[in-house]
């Protein structure tokens, strides 16, 4: 990989005064690629330092830095230099007994472990996803005094170095705050000198795109108006108070690697829109959302097969989808068209188990007990679903800010209300373990 003129001046940003320094933007931008690269030399020059790479998800961190940046960041920008990687601890070898370790803060053994050595660099990546409680953690471990060895140089200290990258969240984002803003996250008092301190760049795909398929960019342009906001043009969103579900807390739990715990129960849930019998471009679409419960406690979202169609073709669809996903149940709400939806479902698919679920309040107030699991991870999404996300993000606590209905999320919600059914019950709920989202603007409502 050939470093683009941006990426150059990034890593002059890197290697510059300010001790935190912050790369955001869009997708495949090379901010990764950039800051592994610059942690590897700072290993490379500075005998016996230690350095730390983390992310939200450690099997993450494996995947994408262990096992993919890293090596091509030695393969291409440090051929001639041995290094070795230990996969079962997460460490990088050099031969000058430097060492990289790969983290992730889900692994409370692992992150004691790491929390308790001290570090010459430290590198949140994918910072979006963090907690600023654990990035406060996190930076009293910034500490280790190592020394730089260079040919023909005098040896001298080596700085102090905590890096920050990620897709840009929205700007209530603690982010956006103690960078952009200049202001401290918890007291909102600006931070002192904070142009000494701390730095920031943006960088972007279109900056990239020597090193990228030439397609990409024009895949990017094809996503929703709020996805290119963050993905290619790289802005930091804007702040929806009322906001019920947020792009961070989605990707913080989304599920890409490994494999999926066994399911205790798996729903296919249908929100009719009283589509006519012809299949028509013109047809509403048919929310149909597949989730099932793990053997974890967690609800797993895994497949959005939504449909513009009449009957025949989304009935087919839904046990299609049923018998693809081996699942219990097919659950459609019954106050569009009343028993068409199971009618429509039995003479797809005879005996199909079925479930009527009946709207007795409004969309927004069927889902804001829901936005609580998304915050603590009980319900992940597996792989992207982008339209599904973007009405989702749409709901806020003064209704659906969206266009069209929400379909998917309707029939998310009724798939949710199916594997949670104490939510449709708040006085069932414990109030210990079920919180109001963070975000959420009137507590003393909650779940009354």
């Amino acid at each position: 990989m050939k470093l683009t003129n941006k990426q150059l001046q990034a890593n002059e940003l890197l290697n510059g005064i300010q001790q935190h320094i912050m790369l955001f933007g869009g997708s495949r931008s090379g901010k990764t690629f950039v800051i592994v690269r610059r942690i590897c030399m700072r290993a490379i020059k500075a005998p016996m330092s230690r350095h730390a790479i983390l992310r939200f998800r450690y099997n993450a961190a494996v995947a994408s830095i262990l096992m993919d940046t890293l090596p091509k960041v030695m393969r291409l920008c440090f051929p001639d230099v041995e290094y070795r990687i230990d996969k079962q601890k997460g460490i990088v070898y050099y031969p000058n007994q430097s060492e990289i370790w790969i983290g992730g803060l889900d692994d409370k053994e692992r992150t004691e472990k790491i929390l308790g050595q001290e570090f010459a660099t430290l590198y949140l990546n994918e910072c979006s996803q963090i907690p600023k409680s654990s990035r406060d953690l996190a930076v009293t471990r910034l500490a280790q005094v190592c020394m730089c060895e260079i040919e023909g140089k005098e040896p001298y200290m080596l700085p102090l170095k905590m890096f920050y990258d990620c897709n840009p969240p929205g700007k209530g984002h603690w982010t956006y705050k103690l960078f952009v803003q200049g202001i401290d996250p918890d007291t909102k008092i600006p931070v002192v000198n904070h142009p000494a301190k701390y730095a920031y760049m943006q960088i972007n795909p279109e900056d990239n795109k020597d090193n990228l398929p030439s397609s990409y960019i024009e895949t990017l342009k094809g996503l929703s108006a709020r996805l290119q906001k963050r993905f290619l043009l790289g802005q930091f969103g804007e702040e929806n108070p009322n906001g019920l579900f947020f792009d961070e807390t989605i990707d913080k739990w989304r599920h890409l690697e490994g494999s999926l715990p066994d399911m205790q129960r798996i729903v296919v849930a249908v929100d009719p829109s009283g589509s006519g019998d012809e299949d028509n471009a013109d047809n509403d679409a048919i929310g149909i959302i597949v989730a099932g419960l793990g053997t974890d406690g967690n609800a797993y979202v895994l497949e959005d097969c939504t449909v513009k169609a009449g009957p025949a073709t989304w009935g087919n669809i839904a046990v299609t989808a049923f018998e693809r996903h081996q699942a219990d149940i097919v659950v459609g709400e019954s106050n569009f068209g009343g028993a068409m939806v199971e009618m429509t479902i039995k003479t797809a698919r005879a005996r199909t188990p079925y479930k009527a679920v009946n709207a007795s309040r409004g969309k927004v107030v069927r889902a804001e007990p829901f936005a609580s699991l998304y915050e603590q991870g009980k319900v992940r999404h597996v792989g992207y679903f982008i339209e599904l996300e973007d009405e989702l993000t749409a709901f806020s606590t003064i209704g659906y800010t969206g266009k069209g209905s929400p379909n998917r999320a309707d029939a998310l919600v009724w798939a949710l209300t199916e594997l949670f059914p104490a939510m449709v019950n708040p006085r069932r709920i414990s109030k210990a373990n079920i919180q109001p989202p963070a975000h959420y603007n009137n507590p003393q409502g909650w779940m009354a």
